[in-house]
């Protein structure tokens, strides 16, 4: 599959200021100009001691500009040419002293007169610090950042984890690609700013005994994209996921769950909380009626064990007959291996929801793409086949245009 380029026809000033991150910030260029944009780097004498403009141009693919009185512009000034030409700046590393210049207007070289002259209403400036814990947790440096988001901009990071003086804690840089989706994420409409979604995702694992269990193949990747696709979009997002291996979104809070029984108590309590409730897990529909304590052994003349299962509760229906005042709007969805259309809507009837989404379950699983149908009350739609954070880009699209002042059953797809 291409790469999906998220930041297609986007400007970006790349600013480099000093510090030992920079090493990172030619990954980010990286993964900014593979994402679509056009990067334009802009370094400071700090950061040319870190690393050389010449691996920055080989990165970006354009001259880095690294002087206030650079006389390639047409009116020889660079320091506000770069800020007009520009869809956001990111400073990445942002270093103390760097963000510090930024909270007080100083302006005395390239890089921080290109923020301070930039059009503030259509330019925005996102900041990723990187410095040491101790640096990071003084109160001048909190006092900056607590300025600079006064003024308009926007801070990414900083994490915790290892840093090059060989202490831990805060101040660590967000790795480049944190900081692309970071990006790519605040050009997102914000469609669902003020609202609260809750989803769940992957299979779920019915133990038989110690050892073994009943699940099937979901990988979690579309649950996992309309999450992250939900926050991108401005809501506040909880995921409950069943057992998978996937990085938890940007943003969102992750509740790990292993048995569809768990996944029913940890979705319950929360849906009041919530105003949409989006169910992609693919939930088991039955378990093992009793859990063998010890591992069953496979021994010679045994018979072939047998299982007597009992039904899960179903954890959709249950949160569509949640008193109105309690309910959030509902979206199913159907993973199905046959007939499509018929069982999708078979479970829009049954379980009484406004949206059910349908998509071939072993065409999918596992897969990075998918192809998703849209069944309502009125009628069905096809979105475009296309990667499952694309397709989720789409149905939070379409979640959001259908959101009711008051709970009904759909608007026409």
């Amino acid at each position: 599959m291409s790469q999906r380029l998220d930041l297609a026809g986007r400007r970006i000033v790349l600013g480099l200021s000093g510090g030992i991150a920079c090493y990172k910030a030619a990954d980010l260029c990286r993964e900014l100009v593979k994402a679509g944009a056009t990067v334009q780097v802009v370094m400071t004498e700090a950061a040319r001691a870190f690393i050389t403009p010449v691996t920055m141009q080989a990165l970006s693919g354009r001259a880095v500009f690294t002087d206030q009185w650079d006389a390639r512009p047409d009116n020889n000034m660079a320091h506000i040419q770069l800020g007009r030409d520009a869809d956001a700046i990111l400073i990445a590393p942002a270093s103390a002293d760097f963000i510090a210049k930024l909270a007080q207007g100083r302006a005395d070289e390239l890089l921080s007169l290109t923020c301070l002259a930039r059009p503030i209403e259509r330019t925005p400036l996102l900041v990723a610090p990187a410095m040491n814990r101790e640096m990071w947790a003084h109160p001048a440096t909190q006092r900056n950042v607590a300025q600079i988001v006064a003024d308009g901009a926007t801070v990414l990071g900083p994490t915790a984890g290892e840093q090059a003086c060989g202490e831990i804690g805060d101040g660590r840089m967000l790795e480049p690609v944190e900081l692309r989706d970071a990006l790519i994420a605040f050009f997102q409409p914000k469609r669902l700013a003020g609202k609260t979604l809750l989803v769940t995702a992957g299979p779920t694992f019915e133990a038989i005994d110690p050892v073994r269990g009943i699940t099937n193949h979901s990988s979690g990747k579309m649950g996992f994209a309309i999450a992250r696709a939900a926050a991108e979009a401005g809501a506040q997002v909880t995921l409950v996921a069943g057992p998978v291996h996937l990085p938890t979104p940007a943003g969102v809070r992750r509740i790990n769950v292993q048995s569809a029984q768990q996944m029913f108590d940890a979705v319950l309590p929360l849906a009041p909380q919530h105003d949409v409730f989006v169910a992609t897990a693919a939930v088991a529909d039955w378990r093992p009626a009793h859990i063998t304590t010890h591992k069953i052994k496979k021994e010679g003349g045994k018979a072939v064990p047998s299982f007597d299962l009992v039904e899960n509760p179903d954890i959709l229906a249950a949160v569509a007959r949640l008193p109105e005042a309690d309910r959030p709007w509902c979206v199913g969805f159907a993973a199905e291996s046959h007939e499509l259309l018929k069982h999708a809507r078979q479970k829009l009837e049954r379980k009484r929801v406004p949206l059910v989404v349908g998509n071939l379950g072993p065409a999918t699983f596992g897969r990075d793409d998918n192809t998703l149908v849209l069944v309502d009350a009125h009628g069905h739609r096809e979105l475009p086949s296309g990667d499952k954070l694309t397709l989720a880009r789409a149905l939070v699209a379409e979640v959001a245009a259908r959101l009711p002042s008051q709970l009904d059953f759909g608007t026409p797809a």
